[in-house]
């Protein structure tokens, strides 16, 4: 099968293997364009907010044990709607951002749409730059209980990067589209 010229991969049959709240685990039989037969494990989780609040020269960053890979690290703050709640991605961006740290923005700006795991899933997330923030108390959800916030330096946070302590790969993908738009990407 050809779309636009390009050879796609069809899907034949598909059958969920694993639901729960946060995410649905389906497995896809299909037939690739020379006609064999194959298999793809899909996890499909909803698309989420990712905020970069700056402010007087870094961002400010929260940190929380990620128990999949066992320990804690720091990332921008991102969440999606809870429980199959829809709307825009800027109302998000904003209660994601008062959720995890506290903290308001009185300028929101999309910076962009990624994806971040296409191998394996379809999720994918816009990034906000949020500027003239406002201090306030979080919300954090039980998940977020041990969640830490600070303020880091642009040198701080590449210094995180090479010390392990920021690994996620959203966190560093919007960085990107940060520089990007202040042009400073090469």
């Amino acid at each position: 099968m050809t779309r636009g010229g390009e050879q796609i991969i069809r899907r034949v049959d598909s059958r969920v293997v694993y639901r729960n709240r946060w995410m649905t685990v389906r497995e896809d039989r299909v037939e690739r364009p020379d006609g064999s037969p194959g298999i793809f494990g899909v996890v499909d989780k909803p698309d989420f907010a990712l905020v970069i609040p700056a402010e007087d020269g870094g961002f400010h960053m929260v940190e929380e044990y990620r128990y999949p890979i066992g320990r804690r690290t720091w990332n921008f703050p991102q969440g999606s709607f809870p429980d199959g709640v829809r709307g825009e991605p800027e109302a998000l961006a904003r209660a994601e951002l008062a959720e995890e740290t506290g903290l308001r923005a009185g300028r929101l700006e999309r910076l962009g749409f990624l994806h971040c795991s296409h191998g394996t899933s379809g999720q994918g997330f816009d990034v906000f730059l949020a500027t003239d923030l406002t201090p306030g108390e979080p919300a954090r959800e039980p998940e977020e209980q041990d969640m830490r916030q600070r303020w880091v330096s642009r040198a701080e946070f590449w210094e995180l990067v090479d010390g392990g302590r920021i690994t996620d790969d959203s966190t560093l993908a919007a960085y990107a589209l940060l520089m990007r738009y202040e042009g400073t990407a090469g």
